[in-house]
């Protein structure tokens, strides 16, 4: 509920405002103006907010997170009322509108807060009315740069109807932030504590349901995608069947015919049902042949595809760990936020986890391989030859340092330029323990690596897919850092 008359009148009475020194000015976000003010060796910040049901002026004592690009209306404000002198601060008769009255040099200004839960307002005008911005700019109403704007003048030619019944207000009594605090806390005080648990872009349910909003949803793609891991996982469990084919048609060799295009073999069944003293069933298995080829040769092929399925259920199992660790570690993270009762520290993790833009999550999505992102630093790898392939001709630019294992088969890792800037050494840190991890020199713990900016490397002629020789390498030699590897994967942009 917005504030009503009667509470902004107190709350200005409380906050003394004429002869106070505007010195900064923060925009939270899109409704909320935090103006930092000084009067008498006392700072004070005063909270704006032009949220729907939760409009009111008064002084917070709350850290707030800034935005992380400045907005357009605070850059505006800087300009004209930073270092400028509030001559005057009252609310017109009892309209909810509070006009400040600004002098800086010889400029004068007029800040009307409009404080309508429906149609709220923060309008600056030049002495003679003429606007010159607005927090919204609402040009149906003359509320725009160019347009007037004088509620002074309005309520001045509005005569109320004898027949209209005045809505009568009173001053709430808001709940003590503790009993100790009984009868002891300011009004600006109380309201701060009240609006910052109940009200608004800023309270504490509002930042819990954009929490839910953000890791629902983070849960649900890993849980698909660990069904599929799972499926996956069921698929390559019959590596050892493979095995058996092989077995059996090498020991079948002298009854295998050349044509033919199965083989039929006794193997033992199950023993679970039987008694001890029971030889097991013998169970009849068919196998496909080709009969095109050799037995021993079918035989290498089943060998093959076994050997195949167990590095592939090596690997879809620690994915699959490394998936649900993930889901755990988001589900405490959620469960942690939706407890945390201080919209400080909410929002401040909300602005740092903020989701991307729609073309920078359409770009993450067709971005072949791993991506993490650490410090504002994108590091890129690509999992097989194909993803290294693909990331060296689609996603990298010359500038872009790259990082491969030594004497060792395995990943590219890619660091992004960012513009104006030198990779950093934990950055640089993070790449390597990441070429390394993801290479068959993992199991060493520690190697050599080649590193180089992508525009240094050229293509081996008529190598395989993805092969690249550098010059201008330099070589790195890393450690695998476990602590290091688990901060990273709690930076892996998630698709």
């Amino acid at each position: 509920m917005s504030l009503n008359w009667k509470e902004i009148d107190l709350v200005l009475d409380e906050l003394d405002l004429p002869g106070a020194q505007i010195q900064s000015v923060t925009q939270n976000a899109f409704d909320v103006i935090i103006l930092g003010i000084h009067k008498k060796g006392i700072t004070k910040r005063i909270l704006v907010s032009l949220g729907p049901g939760v409009c009111r002026i008064h002084e917070t004592f709350r850290e707030l997170a800034k935005n992380e690009k400045p907005l357009r209306f605070a850059q505006f404000l800087k300009s004209r009322i930073v270092n400028g002198w509030i001559e005057e601060a009252v609310q017109l008769g009892d309209n909810r509108i509070v006009r400040l009255a600004v002098r800086r040099g010889e400029n004068r200004y007029s800040l009307y807060i409009r404080l309508w839960s429906n149609a709220a307002n923060f309008i600056v005008t030049g002495e003679d009315g003429t606007v010159l911005d607005a927090m919204r700019r609402l040009p149906k109403k003359n509320e725009k740069s160019g347009g007037r704007y004088a509620p002074e003048e309005t309520a001045a030619d509005s005569v109320p109807s004898p027949a209209m019944k005045k809505k009568e207000y009173a001053i709430r009594e808001f709940p003590e932030e503790s009993e100790s605090d009984a009868g002891e806390l300011s009004f600006n005080r109380k309201i701060d504590a009240y609006y910052a648990m109940q009200g608004g872009s800023l309270s504490v349910e509002a930042l819990r349901e954009q929490a839910q909003r953000t890791y629902e949803n983070s849960i649900v793609k890993i849980g698909a995608a660990l069904e599929k891991l799972r499926a996956k996982e069921a698929d390559f469990s019959s590596a050892e069947r493979l095995r058996e084919y092989g077995d059996l048609i090498l020991s079948n060799l002298s009854t295998i015919q050349a044509g033919d295009e199965w083989l039929e073999a006794d193997v033992p069944g199950s023993a679970a049902e039987t008694d001890a003293d029971t030889a097991p069933p013998i169970e009849k298995i068919r196998i496909k042949l080709d009969p095109l080829k050799k037995a021993t040769a079918q035989a290498e092929q089943y060998y093959e595809q076994y050997r195949k399925a167990k590095k592939g259920l090596a690997t879809i199992q620690a994915e699959i760990s490394e998936s649900e660790n993930e889901l755990k570690r988001i589900q405490d993270k959620l469960t942690q936020l939706l407890s945390e009762t201080s919209p400080q520290a909410l929002e401040k993790f909300l602005k740092q986890e903020k989701p991307q833009s729609g073309r920078a999550q359409e770009q993450d999505k067709k971005r072949p391989g791993l991506s993490f992102k650490k410090n504002d630093w994108l590091l890129i790898v690509g999992r097989d030859a194909s993803e290294n392939d693909a990331l060296l001709r689609k996603h990298v630019k010359g500038n872009d340092l790259w990082l491969h294992a030594r004497e060792f088969a395995g990943s590219y890792v890619f660091i992004k330029q960012r513009s104006g800037k030198t990779v950093p050494l934990e950055i640089l840190l993070d790449a390597g323990n990441l070429a390394l991890f993801y290479s068959k020199g993992r199991n060493n713990g520690a190697g050599d690596l080649y590193y180089t900016p992508v525009k240094y490397l050229r293509r081996a002629k008529n190598g395989p897919k993805g092969l690249v020789i550098p010059t201008q390498e330099k070589n790195l030699h890393i450690k695998l850092d476990e602590k290091r590897l688990k901060e990273l994967e709690n930076c892996r942009i998630l698709k």
